[in-house]
């Protein structure tokens, strides 16, 4: 019996049919692949041998091949490169970092320009911690001892050669020639002047310091056992040391017997005249001579160690710190022998 037409126009559409479709709980269509995954074949006997797989050791290369390597880095006559980069990769590179520095140059200058514009050359812009004034001495110790012999010259030839040069700005003509004699008793303001004029300064003169001057005896007291120091109050720019009333100066025994020390003699007295401050700083107080105070030590008893501690006293000031031993007051140690 001769099939239908239409059993053969539904064995027609069975062959054209799409390829079949999975349809997910989303309802999503994918299309299944047509190719079949391989199966994992088992592995060969020389598939097991694992030294075939061993990286190989590279043949070590000859100088000459170095040498040649590294003329091709330098210049690469195929490609007309310098150093692996082209002329105009050079030329790119150059202006990169050209344009970088020029440009962080600028910043710094700039931000220099604007911190130097803001401030002045003249006084700090802020000054509302600064501490109480510390004070130096001469002559220059190291360990803090003053240890001579009044007999021996080269014992104590150190200490007067110090004292001569602490003193030497302190010669009568250099002061008469660069500043004024002050008989005022209080501060030397001259804060009316304009903020770059040159303050003046008063005279303080070697002269002053008598027995710890230097001219009469030039040895300072050392040769004859009755040793001088020089005191000087460190300079604070706009300090008024005192609050309006004098700063003096004690020396005392600070270890060992009181009576070891003898008679203290003071040089031109015992205290910091107010005229010599305020201190305008080394732009506008061009001559300033800081004020002096010599001690003459006339009664110190050979051959004992004693430890002095010279001091400064008045409002304002603080020396009995234990942190800084200069700060306010020097101690210093005597062993004077005949």
């Amino acid at each position: 019996m001769e099939p239908s037409s239409t059993d053969g126009r539904v064995d027609e559409k069975v062959v054209k049919s799409p390829p079949t479709k999975v349809i997910l709980k989303h309802g999503q269509e994918l299309e299944e692949e047509q190719d079949q995954l391989a199966e994992h074949q088992p592995l060969e006997q020389e598939d097991l041998n694992f030294e075939r797989w061993k990286r190989r050791p590279i043949p070590r290369r000859t100088l000459h091949q170095k040498i040649a390597d590294l003329k091709k880095y330098l210049w690469n006559a195929e490609t007309n490169e310098f150093m692996g980069r082209s002329g105009k990769s050079w030329s790119l590179i150059l202006l990169f970092y050209a344009g970088l520095y020029v440009f962080l140059a600028a910043m710094f200058g700039g931000c220099l320009f604007c911190l130097m514009w803001s401030i002045s050359p003249y006084h700090p812009t802020y000054n509302d911690r600064v501490m109480p004034p510390g004070m130096t001495m001469a002559p220059h110790l190291e360990g803090h001892e003053i240890v001579f012999n009044a007999s021996e010259r080269k014992s104590w030839k150190k200490y007067a050669r110090s004292m001569d040069e602490f003193l030497r700005p302190y010669n009568d003509g250099a002061q008469e020639r660069k500043n004024i004699r002050c008989t005022h008793e209080t501060y030397f303001m001259q804060d009316d002047l304009e903020e770059s004029a040159e303050r003046k300064a008063c005279q303080f003169k070697r002269s002053w310091l008598g027995d710890c001057s230097g001219m009469h005896d030039p040895h300072y007291g050392y040769s004859q056992g009755r040793p001088c120091i020089l005191l000087r109050m460190n300079r604070i720019l706009g300090y008024l040391p005192g609050q309006g009333k004098p700063i003096n100066v004690t020396c005392g025994v600070k270890k060992g017997p009181p009576e070891a020390l003898g008679e203290i003699q003071f040089f031109p007295k015992s205290i910091f005249d107010m005229k010599y401050y305020p201190y305008y700083g080394k732009l506008r107080h061009v001559n300033y001579s800081s004020p002096v105070v010599a001690v003459r030590f006339a009664g110190v008893q050979y051959d004992t160690h004693i430890q002095v501690q010279c001091k400064l006293n008045g409002k304002g000031i603080v020396n009995d710190s234990p942190t800084d031993r200069y700060l306010g007051s020097v101690t210093f140690s005597f062993d004077v022998g005949a």
